[in-house]
């Protein structure tokens, strides 16, 4: 009996490549564009996780100037430094920040 080779099963983890350092999965930085509903017809567009490089303020002075809309930048504990816009806006920035 001591011949035997015994193989133990061992854990299979399928997301160790996506958890790993140095994997391209998830490297990307994704900006988020989002719309809120206030009261009735009013809404509100945030967009969030742009880099920390970029001055904030200037970008909202910008989409104001472009799109003739008020806004705001919002310092949240979770997510960081917030923008806010009234309305619906998400087409209009998606296609400024591409730009």
């Amino acid at each position: 009996m001591s011949d035997l080779d015994v193989q133990v099963p061992t854990a299979f983890d399928p997301f160790a490549d996506a958890n790993a350092e140095d994997s391209g999965a998830g490297a990307k930085e994704y900006v988020h564009i989002r719309v809120q509903q206030r009261n009735g017809r009013k809404s509100l567009t945030t967009v969030q996780g742009l880099k920390k490089e970029f001055s904030y303020n200037k970008i909202l002075k910008d989409l104001k100037k472009e799109f003739c809309c008020n806004g705001t930048v919002v310092q949240d504990p979770e997510l960081g430094q917030v923008i806010q816009l009234q309305g619906d806006q998400r087409k209009n920035v998606s296609t400024f920040l591409v730009q």
